[in-house]
């Protein structure tokens, strides 16, 4: 976005000059022409054998002049256009036609194991958008066997398609199916499906009260424990039956369209958390992180390359610079020593001092002599033994 951002401002530069030129010239033009006719209407007035007096060819030679100026302050004014459209060439070269390949590792996907967990995970990525004809043939070819991964996608696709049509039944069925184990992951998603259900009958109107006092006793009932105040917002509608609707009442926001996105974004969450799935495809978020990485590889692999210092970037366990993806990028925190400026790994864990500053296990054996230990950020004294492994 941001190159497309350079590039369109660009075009507008040229089509704001442009604008400004073409009404310059024209209002120029329509001067001139208008000058011109004027003296051509005066000399024809004139008669056949009249000759021109001094003043009158004085006229003439300055209206040549001012013509011969115009068209050459056009010109100019059409160099610079030409020199603004160019700059547009150039800053599509500059931000879209780059060397990719010098951020490459053809190593990668080197060998028939790495070859196939590729494949693996495209088509993982084609089951989760229910693209299944184009999965299954990329199975059949890559010779895959897909059987496992396939099923549950298969279901819940069609889950969440029938809640795109508020359809309720599917999801109800597969949420009671699954109920001891989205019971221990505390999901709401069984009680919101009830509670959609419920709202739907109450939208009805007066008639269908009484059917809406029965599907609440008989399945809102067993999450009075853990959803007590949403129960009593669901039974307070009822008061409102016959008394002006619900639209009219404290509850006409339970009404909203936005209960049904909430659901279907539920079930997607929780539905991936109990089949050990991430709620976005991994190709996704892949694909989505090297685009905003590209470019500032790109950049700093030009920068090495012209102080000959590409060798520093050996590509293997890390990036030669620190590459801010986005909150929606960050799955877990990564901790850095403040001593070592070094990201913790498992070896080499962060480890919290007795005086509560944290710096990683390298730091702490480098700093520590025999048993005595002084804090790098405060004057603590303490045995290097005291300290404990702090998991962020």
């Amino acid at each position: 976005m941001e190159a497309c951002g350079a590039v369109e401002r660009e075009v507008d530069k040229v089509l704001t000059k442009f604008g400004s030129i073409n009404e310059h010239a024209g209002r120029t033009l329509s001067d001139i022409i208008s000058h011109i006719e004027a003296l051509r209407k005066e000399l024809s007035e004139c008669p056949p054998e009249h000759e021109l007096t001094p003043q009158q060819i004085s006229i003439i030679k300055q209206a040549m002049s001012k013509a011969r100026e115009t068209v050459q302050r056009l010109a100019t004014d059409h160099r610079d256009l030409h020199s603004t459209v160019s700059k547009v060439g150039k800053a599509i070269d500059r931000n879209f036609v780059s060397d990719f390949a010098s951020t490459s590792r053809e190593d990668v996907f080197s060998g028939p194991e790495k070859t196939a967990l590729l494949n693996k995970v495209i088509c993982q990525h084609f089951y989760r958008q229910g693209m299944l004809d184009i999965a299954d043939e990329l199975t059949a070819e890559a010779g895959l066997d897909n059987e496992n991964g396939k099923e549950p996608f298969t279901e819940l696709n069609y889950i969440l398609d029938r809640l795109k049509h508020k359809d309720l039944d599917p999801a109800l069925e597969w949420a009671e199916k699954h109920r001891a184990t989205l019971e221990k992951q505390n999901s709401s998603l069984e009680f919101k499906l009830h509670q959609l259900r419920f709202i739907g009958l109450i939208e009805k109107g007066a008639v269908c009260q009484n059917e809406a006092i029965y599907y609440a006793r008989a399945n809102l009932s067993q999450f009075v424990h853990s959803h007590e105040k949403e129960i009593q917002k669901l039974m307070g509608m009822l008061l409102y039956l016959s008394n002006g609707g619900i639209a009219k009442s404290p509850y006409a926001h339970l009404l909203q369209p936005s209960l049904w996105a909430d659901i279907y974004d539920t079930f997607t969450k929780d539905a991936c958390t109990l089949l050990g799935l991430s709620v976005e495809s991994p190709l996704s978020v892949c694909v989505s992180a090297g685009c905003i990485a590209l470019p500032a590889l790109l950049n700093i692999k030009q920068v090495m390359q012209q102080r000959q210092v590409s060798g520093i970037w050996n590509g293997k366990d890390e990036l030669p610079i620190e590459i801010d993806l986005g909150p929606d990028k960050r799955f877990h925190s990564v901790f850095a020593c403040p001593i070592l400026k070094q990201q913790s790994t498992e070896s080499n864990p962060p480890m919290r001092l007795v005086c509560g500053h944290v710096i990683s296990r390298d730091a702490l054996n480098k700093l520590a002599a025999a048993n005595k230990l002084k804090c790098p950020y405060c004057p603590v004294e303490q045995n290097p033994a005291d300290a404990r492994i702090i998991y962020f």
